[in-house]
Formats: C-alpha cells, sequence, structure tokens
C-alpha cells in the first residue's frame, strides 16, 4: 500500500523587510536631485549616500536584470516575485560602465548578502555625478499592496529600511 504525499504549499507571504543594499546614510527620494525619483514618478523607496562602493543583496532572490553597457543599476526579484530597482548615483549611464564592477548576471540566484556590484564612489564624483543612490520600488508590479519606509538614517545589512506590503 502506498501512502501518497501531498506537497503543502509554501506559507503565502504577507509582507516583507529589506534591509539596505549599500552602507551609508539613508535619506527621503525627495533628496535626489532627478525628478525621476524625487517625485517618486517611478516608484516609491530610499535613496543612500553611499559610504563605500560596494551593493550586495538585501534579500535571497535573483537578478532580474543588469544594465549591461553601462553596468550603473540593476534590478533584482524576491521570492514574492517583488523588483526592486538599485540605481547607483545619478546620470552615471554616461559613464558607459566605468567605474562599475557588477559581480553577478540577469538569471542569477542570489543569497542576501552576497556581493552584487562594486563601484568607485572617486571615479563618479570626479565624472562630476552624485553618488546619492536610489533604492525604488517600481510602481505597476500588481502584488504590492504599499511600500513602507521605515525609520532611520544607517544603512546597514542589519536594519530594515523598506517594508513591501502584498496585496492578500
Amino acid at each position: 500500500m502506498f501512502k501518497w504525499l501531498k506537497k503543502k504549499a509554501a506559507p503565502r507571504i504577507e509582507e516583507f523587510d529589506m534591509v539596505a543594499p549599500i552602507k551609508g546614510k539613508v535619506v527621503s527620494l525627495e533628496e535626489v536631485p532627478d525628478p525621476a525619483f524625487s517625485t517618486k514618478a517611478m516608484g516609491d523607496g530610499i535613496a543612500i549616500h553611499p559610504s563605500e562602493g560596494r551593493v550586495t543583496a538585501p534579500f535571497a532572490g535573483k537578478v532580474a536584470h543588469v544594465m549591461e553597457k553601462s553596468k550603473h543599476a540593476l534590478i533584482i526579484e524576491h521570492e514574492s516575485g517583488v523588483q526592486i530597482l538599485i540605481h547607483v548615483g545619478i546620470n552615471t549611464v554616461s559613464l558607459k560602465g566605468q567605474g562599475f564592477n557588477p559581480h553577478v548576471q540577469a538569471g542569477d540566484n542570489i543569497k542576501a548578502g552576497q556581493l552584487l556590484m562594486e563601484f568607485d564612489l572617486d571615479a563618479i564624483q570626479q565624472g562630476g555625478f552624485p553618488v546619492i543612490t536610489p533604492v525604488i520600488v517600481p510602481d505597476g508590479q500588481e502584488m504590492i499592496s504599499h511600500v513602507e519606509i521605515l525609520e532611520g538614517t544607517s544603512a546597514s545589512s542589519e536594519v530594515p529600511v523598506l517594508r513591501v506590503h502584498l496585496k492578500a
């Protein structure tokens, strides 16, 4: 006699917290000198004044996209399907990849804390570009109810900076 086992469905998550992907000072998106971010036209989130040139995974998931030519931004996806954009600096697409060293590519599975990219703070600033880095939850993701900005000004891998609430 066989005993059929049913696979239990993974418990549905209602929200998840996200730590900062870059060490530094957390500020409001309104401080970003680019209206696409400061007006939240692209989505809600935070910005970080980096204290070091490293982007680490704020959660386990996968890499959805890396800007191939400019290497200045990437989109990562949480297990819930929610995508996050990490855009290093403002107008840094103009550097054409100079000063950016991605360590992942689209399709890679990532672990929380894994190094995703290194960037040269000095090269960005010497190029005349702000290093402030928007970290946003892009608009248009149907599963999201709302994004909550958590209090705190220090970006670290221990303290959550965003909470993403999912629709029931």
